[in-house]
């Protein structure tokens, strides 16, 4: 009875600790996929081009979002454990090695969004109408991708330290901002100018600087854990810079690999046909809003693992990932049937042609399916093994999967065997599948369990 007892007093424990991290972590994702997903159903009223355009301008986007993970994922390894130990100073100075790759990485893509939209957009189809609308959109968003990688360095360390409601309350605002802007630029609403693809760019970069210039102000006003002073956030001993960029680069390369395999998924729909590009752009952002909640959990367990990793509680850490693991799949299995079932409906909302919208039904439905792995693979590489420090291994798992395993098999389905794109969508799955299997078997080794916190940082 008393251990009983003593599991029901652990399980409450760990759901508390987890859902109050978790949800407001969940609550920021949603908003921002609830945008992207307000985004494309106004620029559904426009029509397949616009839809399919705006889609292939966005991953560039995702790019650099996925770089920007990497970056601020391997720094929050770093923050997490240090907040273990409650060193708050150690944590600044991972901020500022967390902003200084950051911004190299918004200049980098600004300079391409802005100054060769073309021939980044041409990468991935040859439909001219596409990718001529779709230049007109990232020329403009790209004016805010510095602005964007600031904001992403600051909220990934305030989740790290458990300030989780700043983010999702700044997000929460900047996302009514856009959906109004938006609502106004590419209707002609609210006395605005019709503007289709130009008012829908411009109403990203204008939310995106108002939550940034919210989030830094908010950050300092209340004297959070990050509000570092310039000298604060520099100057860092030789063993420390070795042990970041030993643990960190392998985050980096695995989000840039993943993306750009991510990103070839769409280069394959795209020599398909137009319906199958616009039917994936908008299958994606419905999934995105499944994977706000998986994404969750996994941010949360990452925090939590890291925590007590750091504050050297390595059984419980492992007790920790091993319940996380449980809730993500859990949700992971619910989700994929909420998705086979409103698929037809979410369609409704859309204003594409019949092919369209019965290959985006059907890709949702399969993506559906596979649900359950793709939350099972999460959790393994964003909530535990960087967590632990374990992040080469976690980089060849994800890396090696999408591309030799997704991206080969999904290329024969679409090009030798010919087959719809919704079974391609089908394929693809299989590197989530393989990645579960071997994931799991890393994880009951435990080998992914490393305690970086004893670094020296410098002056």
């Amino acid at each position: 009875m008393t251990q009983l007892g003593n599991f029901r007093v652990e399980n409450r424990v760990f759901f508390s600790k987890l859902f109050t991290i978790a949800v407001p972590i969940i609550i920021q994702n949603f908003i921002m996929s609830s945008l992207n997903l307000v985004n494309v159903i106004m620029i559904g009223q426009v029509g397949d081009v616009a839809v399919a355009s705006v889609g292939l301008a966005n991953q560039i986007y995702f790019l650099l979002r996925l770089l920007l993970f990497g970056i601020c994922s391997g720094s929050a390894v770093f923050a997490a454990q240090f907040w273990g130990k409650r060193e708050v100073l150690k944590i600044k100075k991972v901020l500022g090695l967390s902003l200084l790759l950051s911004i190299a990485a918004g200049i980098l893509f600004s300079i391409l969004a802005i100054g060769f939209p073309e021939w980044v957009l041409g990468l991935y189809s040859q439909d001219q109408a596409v990718i001529q609308a779709g230049a007109v959109y990232l020329r403009i968003v790209g004016i805010s991708y510095i602005v964007t990688a600031i904001s992403f360095a600051y909220s990934s360390v305030l989740c790290s330290v458990e300030e989780v409601r700043l983010p999702m309350l700044v997000s929460g605002l900047a996302l009514m901002l856009n959906i109004l802007l938006n609502y106004g630029l590419i209707l002609g609403k609210l006395g605005m100018p019709q503007l289709g693809i130009q008012g829908a760019a411009i109403g990203t970069i204008v939310s995106r600087f108002v939550e940034f210039s919210l989030l830094l102000f908010l950050t300092y006003r209340r004297r959070t854990p990050a509000a570092a002073r310039l000298h604060e956030l520099f100057g860092y001993s030789r063993e420390f810079l070795q042990s970041f960029f030993k643990t960190t680069a392998p985050v980096i390369y695995n989000e840039l690999l993943w993306s750009i395999g991510s990103t070839m998924y769409y280069v394959i729909y795209a020599h398909m046909n137009t319906a199958a590009l616009a039917a994936a752009n908008i299958s994606s952002t419905v999934q995105s809003m499944g994977f706000v909640f998986l994404m969750g959990i996994s941010s949360g367990c990452a925090i939590m693992v890291g925590n007590q990793i750091g504050a050297s509680y390595e059984d419980t850490a492992y007790v920790y990932a091993k319940k996380s693991m449980q809730v993500n799949l859990t949700l992971g299995v619910l989700l994929g049937v909420v998705l086979h079932f409103l698929a037809p409906s979410i369609l409704q909302l859309y204003r594409v042609t019949e092919e369209t919208a019965y290959i985006a039904t059907r890709m949702i439905q399969m993506q559906g399916y596979c649900f359950w792995m793709k939350s099972l693979g999460m959790i393994l590489i964003v909530g535990i093994f960087r967590s632990g420090g374990d992040t080469r291994y976690s980089m060849l798992l994800d890396v090696g999967c999408i591309w030799l395993v997704g991206l080969p098999l999904g290329a024969l389905a679409a090009f030798v065997f010919h087959l719809p794109a919704y079974w391609v969508t089908f394929i693809f799955a299989s590197e989530d599948l393989v990645k579960s299997i071997l994931g799991i078997r890393r994880f009951l080794s435990k080998k992914w369990i490393n305690n970086l916190s004893y670094s020296p940082i410098g002056e």
